[in-house]
């Protein structure tokens, strides 16, 4: 019987197990009861690390979590120390290098160490560019020695794909991932076998419905946590309560075969994809852990049999919308607190709108670049309903090109700016009623459609391609949008 967590080589000097202890629970601990007390919850975090689960992820929102495995850490240095691993999620706005020294700074301080092994980092809109130099910043720290490995935080196919073709050395992406919620296991894995990112998968118990608890027991009525809450829109959002019966039972026939319980079965099935390097799971320090019965995720393994009952129970289940992330970004905003528009529409948008003199209802947004005002054009104008948005290239900042040589990741980005010259203007991407696409090389015809197919593929806009030859600048594609807005009811 396995007696340690199997590990995983995520970089050649970083090996973890490949069961993470997940510290969000350490905030809800904290809501009612105050902070923990520091030395007995790092002694409590201390016994996983001596059971080989040394591996811990948490974030700058965790309450008290930074605090306390730095005090573990404290007293842990040298070889064979435990790993934290930690978040960084700012609101956004400008990421300047200051800006994003002082957050990687305030993390090194909390965990008290010189390097943070893994920092994460999440961002909530796309819209804004700054993600990307905040990564850039994450690079330059991790080139002075401040950061080991730079991890992503709910990002989509599409955004890992564009910060890899940036040139960010991400080596780790952390995603929803579970019997309920597959979505992980299309693009995303694709683009991490592509480039050789992993997945860490969170939410591989649904919120603790993937376990025995649940099989057979009615829908509950009323969810008391916000875990609860936020997974319960999954299991609804995949066809409701007889669907995650019907894979408990499933799941529950498998563990009877092999001795294990239908947590373990949620887990290792997650655990079996190529792209996943390990799984987190939450601990509540000082109250209850469940270390013995993890183990056994590595004292069995599936057979045709168990895939197949797995295959047919998941087939009943409706696939979760979109793609990882999406549940923060956009509808149906499978969160905790459900819908999210409110505080996305609060974020600012990275343009402003302004009038045009002497034009009476015309306004007009502009990016800053020196070409706008010697060409004599603006990044996008709203004449009444419409909208009409310029060439669009993959251009951040004044002049610098993004994801040179990929014209997929550049038509990502170049999107992402319509949707966002749009948002200035009042419109959104559902309002988008023509496109137009300018390649530099008509082979590269598919990953800028695909790239169009994912910001465009409910709303259908018409849509010209073009093989335009040379476009002006190291670009490979250019896109405009002209979109019409709804009155207001």
């Amino acid at each position: 019987m396995t007696d340690r967590p199997e590990r995983f080589q995520l970089t050649p000097d970083l090996s973890i197990s490949r069961i993470l202890t997940g510290l969000w629970q350490v905030a809800d601990m904290e809501k009612d009861a105050g902070p923990l007390e520091l030395d007995a919850a790092a002694a409590a975090l201390g016994a996983y690390a001596d059971a080989g689960f040394d591996t811990f992820d948490m974030a700058d929102h965790y309450g008290s979590a930074e605090l306390v495995a730095g005090r573990l850490l404290a007293g842990r240095q040298g070889a064979g120390r435990p790993l934290a691993f930690t978040k960084w999620c700012p609101a956004p706005g400008p990421m300047t290098p200051q800006t994003v020294r002082a957050g990687v700074e305030e993390r090194l301080e909390r965990l008290g160490v010189d390097r943070v092994d893994l920092l994460q980092f999440h961002w909530w809109t796309f819209e804004h560019p700054a993600w990307l130099d905040a990564l850039h910043g994450f690079k330059a720290l991790q080139e002075e020695g401040r950061i080991g490995a730079i991890g992503l935080t709910n990002v989509d196919a599409a955004h890992l794909a564009l910060a890899v073709a940036d040139g960010i050395p991400v080596v780790s992406n952390q995603v929803s991932f579970s019997l309920i919620d597959r979505r992980a296991g299309g693009d995303l894995s694709a683009v991490c076998a592509r480039t050789g990112t992993s997945l860490f998968a969170y939410g591989t118990l649904c919120g603790g419905f993937l376990t025995d608890r649940w099989l057979g027991q009615p829908e509950p009525e009323a969810i008391g946590d916000w875990s609860g809450m936020k997974y319960k829109r999954f299991i609804d959002a995949a066809g409701g309560w007889s669907v995650l019966q019907a894979i408990l039972e499933a799941a529950a026939a498998i563990g009877r075969r092999h001795g294990v319980s239908i947590a373990n079965v949620a887990t290792r099935w997650v655990l079996d994809h190529p792209a996943v390097a390990g799984v987190i799971i939450g601990a509540r320090l000082g109250e209850r852990e469940h270390r013995a019965d993890n183990l056994k995720l590595f004292d069995f393994a599936f057979d045709e049999a168990d895939r197949a009952q797995l295959s047919e129970a998941l087939a009943k289940a409706t696939p979760i919308p979109g793609d990882c992330g999406d549940e923060y970004r956009k509808p149906p905003y499978l969160t905790a607190s459900g819908d999210l528009s409110h505080h996305l529409d609060a974020i600012p948008s990275i343009y402003t709108a302004e009038p045009v003199p002497g034009r009476p209802g015309r306004a007009r947004v502009s990016s800053g670049s020196v070409w706008e005002p010697l060409a004599g054009y603006s990044r996008a104008v709203r004449e009444g309903d419409r909208i009409l948005v310029s060439g669009t290239t993959a251009t951040h900042g004044s002049d610098r090109v993004v994801a040179s040589g990929d014209p997929g990741a550049q038509a990502t980005y170049a999107l992402d700016k319509i949707a966002a010259s749009l948002k200035a203007l009042g419109g959104t991407m559902e309002d988008v009623v023509r496109t137009r696409v300018y390649l530099r090389d008509v082979a590269d015809w598919e990953p800028v459609s695909r790239a169009h197919g994912r910001a465009f593929g409910d709303v259908r806009p018409a849509n010209t391609l073009l093989a335009a030859g040379a476009l002006v600048g190291d670009y490979a594609v250019e896109i405009e949008a002209e979109a019409v807005v709804a009155p207001q009811p």
